[in-house]
């Protein structure tokens, strides 16, 4: 009898995944989400990368000092790199060091053009080599545990792709990552190369060979599950399935093909299936993008069945038509309803059961948060938990804060508001006219922060999130700044005070950024 092998899954949802445009987390959002990532049981957590801001130095040290599992933070070949990884993850039980550099022609001859690289692409080709070695023999010094990623895999020569990856493996990796970096691979083609590099590397029993897929061409699921059956034992995916322009292999559609179809796959997870639907919903709401409603797994639309004949079918046998249930993702239908008579204990139960875990000084502030809003909305439900707590994360959380909003409106009278803001110790205010009360919310922020950097608003959603009289609307803004899209997610019964707190997040999420890419640009320049 043949024995399941075990897929190894590195969940990389905080670095790769924070790369979508507009889905910047906070310290405690990531840390939030670590734990929850404990809980499902994934095998590795890629906390970020370290030497791109103290933002991100900070948040990976605080998850490593957190959670139990494997925490990998990311590098360039650069000792300046790879020493910030470092000194992040010391206090990580289990630590990784994940460095990259990029192999392809395109890359070579892009990036790496500069004649101090080597003149001809042999050259260039001699000097991306040593500097992978040099790389993962000084991460070799901090921990024994060392990925290595020849970026843009998928568009690599193969000759030179197993070239490199023979020569880190023998140095010292211990995992080998191949990325589609950009989606660009069929499922055939990808598989063949796996198969190549297991054929032309010669130590490739010495590493775990990892892939990790992007979904430009919507094939990053099958692109991984190709690789699985061709030899890859890890696979890097993210929450959603979300990350840099289309997004990465979503972590729910992998684990639950080999789930459900275990008779015809050879392999096995340790996630627990059953803290899907929890973790999906938490990196939602604390990322502020939504989950399409069909999308396999974990969309509203999973599991519903409208058609006459499916409904008939599934009220004699749910089998008909439904290949997993709704229990083995999460999804509870008989949710428990809170409201103002339930106590600080009950409450605190049920976000523990949701996968958050509020520390009892913090929980004070959030009942409050809690009955208030239960004076407005009578019932609870497990989606205003979800939402309050991804509320709560926000506030006080950013550069500007929102302390007073008045707004005058009406059918004779243009529309007028007023704000508050909070910065730094130092409040301002402002008035401004608009097209709408939105409008005149969105150009008295603007002028009270004396916002000079050109701005345009993109996208602006609003929906109820939650169930009920005096249900929660969410207002969903993605503003382009200085070229680069951020978005903010704004939540109250107010619809234009959840305009201007989604506002404001989106210009918080831009001033930790400015930092970020600061830093990142300065670092460029000596690679």
């Amino acid at each position: 009898m043949i024995m399941s092998e075990k897929i190894i899954i590195f969940d990389t949802t905080l670095r790769d995944g924070e790369q979508a445009p507009g889905a910047s987390l906070n310290v405690f959002e990531k840390v939030e989400i670590a734990k929850q990532m404990e809980r499902l049981n994934v095998d590795v957590i890629e906390a970020g990368f370290p030497v791109s801001s103290q933002a991100q130095f900070e948040a990976v040290q605080r998850i490593a000092n957190s959670v139990g599992t494997i925490i990998a933070g990311l590098a360039r070949t650069v000792d300046a790199d790879i020493n910030a990884c470092q000194k992040a993850l010391n206090g990580a039980d289990r630590s990784r060091i994940h460095t990259f550099i990029g192999t392809s022609d395109i890359h070579l001859k892009g990036k790496f053009g500069a004649d101090r690289y080597g003149k001809s692409l042999k050259e260039k080709r001699k000097t991306i080599l040593k500097m992978a070695c040099d790389a993962v023999q000084h991460a070799k010094t901090f921990t024994n545990d060392v990925e290595f990623s020849p970026e843009d895999a998928g568009r690599t020569d193969i000759g030179y792709l197993a070239e490199i990856v023979e020569a880190v493996i023998d140095v010292g990796a211990t995992t080998v990552n191949i990325p589609d970096t950009t989606g660009y691979t069929m499922p055939e083609e990808f598989s063949a190369k796996i198969v190549e590099l297991r054929n032309k590397v010669t130590n490739i029993d010495q590493a775990v060979i990892s892939v990790h897929c992007h979904n430009d061409l919507g094939l990053a699921v099958a692109n991984s599950l190709g690789a699985i059956a061709n030899g890859a034992r890890q696979v890097e995916c993210t929450i959603n399935g979300i990350g840099e322009r289309a997004g990465n292999a979503s972590m729910e559609e992998i684990v639950m093909a080999l789930n459900v179809r275990s008779n015809y796959w050879d392999y096995y997870t340790n996630i627990k299936t059953e803290e899907i639907y929890n973790t999906s919903r938490m990196v939602s709401g604390f990322t502020g993008m939504l989950v399409q409603p069909n999308k396999a797994i974990v969309g509203e639309n999973a599991f519903a069945h409208e058609s006459g004949i499916h409904q008939d079918g599934m009220l004699k046998n749910r089998d008909t038509y439904e290949i997993m249930t709704p229990e083995s993702v999460g999804i509870i239908n008989n949710k428990i309803v809170l409201g103002r008579h339930s106590g600080r204990h009950g409450l605190s139960v049920r976000f523990k059961a949701l996968g958050y875990e509020v520390a009892e000084e913090e929980m004070g502030h959030l009942y409050e948060r809690f009955l208030e809003l239960a004076d407005k909305k009578k019932e609870i439900y497990d989606e205003d938990l979800r939402v309050l707590m991804g509320d709560e994360a926000e506030s006080d959380q950013g550069f500007y804060n929102l302390d007073y909003l008045h707004v005058n409106l009406g059918t004779t009278t243009i529309a007028t508001a007023t704000v508050r803001i909070n910065s730094e110790g130092k409040t301002f205010e402002e008035s401004a006219t608009g097209d709408g009360p939105v409008d005149a919310c969105f150009r008295a922020i603007n002028r009270a922060i004396d916002f000079q950097s050109q701005t345009k608003l993109e996208h602006y959603q609003v929906r109820s999130v939650t169930a009920g009289k005096g249900a929660l609307g969410e207002v969903t803004v993605r503003l382009k700044i200085d070229g680069s899209a951020y978005t903010g997610k704004g939540i109250s019964t107010d619809t234009i005070r959840a305009s201007a707190k989604s506002y404001l997040q989106a210009l918080n999420h831009y001033e930790a950024m400015k930092d970020m890419n600061e830093v990142f640009e300065t670092i460029s320049e000596t690679v």
